[in-house]
């Protein structure tokens, strides 16, 4: 197998490559891409190419419904990075609340050394801030940041509202008692004093904190986005800090605008730059890859549905088709035809999309299965 490093891959995952894979950042003809912040939207996608990981979790540098009508996989790795973000959530929480950016850009500055104390103490009120604790913080996305950036909250003892209409199972299980639960974004909106921002840039979702939202906020509010920059209205949010109206904006998605505009922060795009977080990205990246191009078993896909089974037979066949009535019938009624057995299957659907794995101990026709309409891509694994 031939997989193209779109990027630096931490040496932790590419070690758990075998000798049946070859991998360079110059690889042509390549089965798989493993791809961290490059963007592909402009590179062509050959008709060999089976599946895309992300070491990390957005994939807004893929393209998402090109690959899909393809057949081509694509993975992220939720929550490998989660630890690195909190902390970073964190540490803008205070960046946020004390004016350290500009503490220290003064300081840095002054030259006269005899008098140095004395400027120090005279001048130091003008970057006083709050503390955090006993403030109202309102967490918008209860993913697996947003959950840790919550529990952590609770336990600085700030009062935290948290707000996810699609919140998992899991998430709810492993979110703090103390944490208030919100059905109304505009509540978080009117009650908080900090927010901070764990949620994808979508179409519902861009450009939400913008002069509407900003016009329910208190005075001063302070807001954290280590999440996507699109999801900010840049000229509403900079004519909310030219009128006061935002205290601080702490970001990791700077603009030259930003960076130069009074009361921000912004970060290089630091939240997942760590290196236990690297590893464990390209880790979870690569075991994705493996399983899918060895068993056919999808975990953490964006466009197709989670499917795992374990291999017991000497053939898998595994199709990604539409997710249209009567798929079923139609393949195994050609497995059938050709006297195959089938020891076992299993099909789920995620959207307009469906994947079907049939486990057999014969071979068989690809051909004859490719031609049936509504089918994407059929691949059979052998041992």
């Amino acid at each position: 197998m031939k997989i193209r490093l779109a990027n630096r891959i931490d040496e932790k995952g590419l070690e758990l490559f075998d000798d049946s894979y070859d991998y360079c950042e110059e690889m042509e003809n390549e089965d798989a891409i493993l791809v961290r912040s490059a963007s592909l939207h402009e590179y062509p996608l050959s008709d060999k190419l089976l599946a895309i990981a992300r070491a990390g979790a957005g994939v807004n540098n893929i393209p998402i419904e090109k690959c899909s009508e393809k057949g081509i996989v694509v993975f992220n790795t939720p929550g490998a990075n989660a630890n690195a973000v909190k902390e970073l959530t964190l540490c803008s929480l205070f960046l946020a609340s004390r004016d350290i950016k500009s503490g220290i850009i003064w300081e840095d500055e002054l030259d006269n050394a005899d008098d140095f104390s004395k400027v120090i103490e005279k001048g130091k009120s003008a970057f006083i801030g709050p503390e955090v604790t006993g403030k109202k913080l309102g967490v918008i996305g209860l993913g697996a940041i947003g959950v840790l950036v919550a529990n952590a909250a609770v336990k600085l003892g700030m009062e935290v509202y948290g707000y996810d209409p699609y919140i998992s199972v899991n998430a709810a299980w492993s979110l703090s008692k103390w944490v208030k639960h919100v059905t109304d974004l505009n509540e978080i909106y009117k009650e908080c004093d900090y927010i901070s921002l764990h949620i994808p840039a979508t179409k519902e979702t861009k450009g939400m904190i913008d002069k509407e939202a900003i016009a329910m906020m208190k005075k001063d509010m302070r807001i954290i986005n280590l999440a996507r920059g699109e999801l900010v209205n840049e000229d509403d949010l900079i004519q909310g800090l030219e009128e006061e109206k935002i205290a601080r904006y702490v970001t990791d998605f700077g603009s030259y605008r930003l960076v130069h505009c009074k009361n921000t922060v912004c970060f290089p795009h630091l939240g997942a730059s760590t290196p236990e977080s690297e590893e464990n990205c390209a880790v979870m990246a690569v075991k994705e890859l493996i399983d899918y191009l060895e068993n056919g078993n999808i975990t953490n896909s964006v466009n197709l549905p989670s499917v795992s089974e374990p291999r017991s037979t000497s053939h898998r066949i595994c199709i990604i088709h539409k997710n249209v009535p009567n798929m079923l019938a139609k393949l195994t009624a050609i497995i059938g035809n050709n006297a195959i057995n089938i020891e076992n299957l299993v099909n789920k659907a995620r959207g307009d999309l469906a994947y079907t794995m049939i486990d057999t101990n014969s071979n068989v026709d690809e051909k004859a299965l490719n031609e049936v309409e509504n089918i994407i891509r059929v691949r059979v694994i052998s041992d």
